[in-house]
């Protein structure tokens, strides 16, 4: 068959994500001091992306070297289960920047580490049911009428991934803004302590909710589109308006190692010893802690 130019696109998005999300497996697993719940989180929320990347690179083999019904709809499911673990990690990792702040003086204890690991447990095994749906039956290759705007799968399956991904969405819309009104309590409250509010104060408090509305706001510019497209969209519909509204949701993919990886003190420092071998002195890095934004 033809290339398509839209699944090189997604061939080369894919390798991206992979490589990018590749870097941020190996430093985690490298450095002994990214044990931590939080950079646990940020681990799954890599390894999600990396394997969707993976997904969409062996998508595009499979597409073009063994084009067969059955390798469609292992890569599909593969690649469903990868997107929803991603998605999932995005709200584990949001759910524990609520309680590093909301119960700040008892976020590091054990039973912290068993929450982090109960989510994260929840997550990939709900993932992976999402993603053994369309292997077990749950597709049209047998029922062309009951297609989606991504075949094979159904458009009750398609309707149920983007339900919850709403629900996922609001949920974290929710947390984040709870997550402000924390966040500007605690800048005003120290204020007040000073017995003034200065300039600081309002600068500190504006960079953390611009952090946070530019967080939420790129999951929401990548995965809305296609959520919707996916419910409102008919499989008569050109095939250019479904590779139109994927192609951005899987740049998220691309875009979270730097939001909630590279951006990390601790895993700059770690790069640095992995690639440099050595560690100097002279440059400074600040430890971040969960709740920073």
């Amino acid at each position: 068959a033809a290339l398509n130019p839209w699944d090189v696109m997604l061939c080369v998005s894919g390798t991206a994500i992979a490589c990018e999300n590749a870097l941020v497996v190996a430093i985690i697993c490298y450095s002994p001091a990214l044990r931590t719940p939080m950079f646990v989180l940020v681990g799954s929320l890599a390894t999600a992306d990396l394997l969707a990347g993976l997904g969409l690179i062996l998508n595009f083999v499979f597409q073009y070297v063994i084009p067969s019904e059955t390798v469609s709809l292992l890569t599909v499911g593969f690649l469903v289960a990868s997107f929803a673990a991603s998605v999932s990690s995005l709200l584990a990792i949001t759910v524990d920047r609520y309680l590093s702040l909301y119960n700040a003086l008892t976020y590091y204890s054990e039973r912290t580490v068993l929450c982090i690991h109960t989510m994260l447990a929840g997550a990939w095994g709900v993932s992976l049911c999402l993603g053994l749906l369309p292997v077990l039956g749950w597709n049209c290759l047998h029922d062309r009428a009951s297609c989606s705007v991504v075949r094979p799968l159904t458009k009750s399956n398609v309707t149920l991934l983007s339900a919850s991904f709403f629900l996922i969405f609001l949920i974290m819309l929710h947390l984040y803004i709870e997550i402000c009104k924390i966040v500007c309590r605690h800048a005003h409250q120290i204020a007040l302590q000073q017995h003034f509010l200065t300039a600081s104060h309002y600068v500190t408090t504006k960079k953390g909710v611009s952090t946070l509305a530019i967080i939420l706001g790129t999951f929401g510019a990548s995965w809305l589109p296609f959520a919707i497209y996916c419910v409102v969209g008919d499989p008569d519909y050109p095939s250019v308006y479904t590779y139109a509204t994927l192609l951005p949701a899987t740049y998220n993919s691309m875009i979270n190692p730097i939001i909630y990886a590279y951006r990390n003190q601790e895993i700059q420092r770690s790069m640095w010893v992995l690639f440099c071998g050595c560690f100097q002195a002279k440059v400074s890095f600040r430890s971040r802690s969960p709740s920073d934004v």
